[in-house]
């Protein structure tokens, strides 16, 4: 038997059992480790050193990696994965998830503060912040909120999203909407109201 320093590898996820879906932990250099990222980790943005080490991990057990947030909730500080997938993300995939990450981020320890992990799904009503999330939701209803009322004194604005570019996005292929002035564009999931 091989003994491998988890200081200088990271377990690889090799879905051993294809129909069943079951994944193991190899120890075996993983494709996605890099000495230099894990100690660069603390300069740059935690979220987005979090997305680029779990993305692909996600991706092998079938997940889309919605979003990665790093935030501080009172007293602790939470690390936000959020997964969606064709259907719906069951509590399996969220706990397959976590439990696969969960220790690549302790090698990568990617923050100077103890964090709580999360994994969870987007759920109804999702922010929608990226330009990747925008490009999955073209021709989906969305609800935008403004900054303040526009010209028409309107503040808020529901439709389907029909395109964007860096600085705008279009409803109903009428309402252009400049991005600079939107508090926030949602899911306009039809069994979703907000509160």
């Amino acid at each position: 038997m091989h003994k491998t320093n988890v200081y200088d590898r990271l377990f690889l996820l090799d879905v051993d059992d294809v129909e069943s879906g079951v994944p193991t932990l190899s120890f075996v250099e993983s494709p996605h480790y890099d000495r230099e990222r894990c100690f660069m980790a603390k300069r740059k943005n935690t979220a987005q050193v979090v997305r680029e080490l779990v993305e692909p991990i996600a991706t092998e057990l079938g997940l889309l990696l919605w979003d990665v947030r790093y935030e501080k909730e009172g007293s602790d500080w939470y690390l936000h994965i959020i997964i969606d997938k064709e259907g719906s993300v069951s509590i399996d995939d969220c706990e397959q998830l976590s439990r696969t990450i969960d220790p690549l981020l302790d090698q990568l320890d990617p923050t100077e503060n103890p964090y709580y992990l999360s994994v969870s799904s987007p759920g109804l009503g999702r922010t929608i912040k990226t330009d990747f999330q925008l490009e999955v939701y073209i021709g989906r209803p969305v609800k935008v909120r403004l900054i303040r009322p526009d010209t028409e004194n309107n503040r808020d604005y529901t439709g389907n999203l029909t395109s964007f570019d860096t600085t705008t996005f279009t409803l109903d292929n009428t309402k252009i909407i400049t991005r600079k002035d939107t508090a926030y564009i949602k899911a306009a999931d039809e069994d979703w109201e907000e509160i």
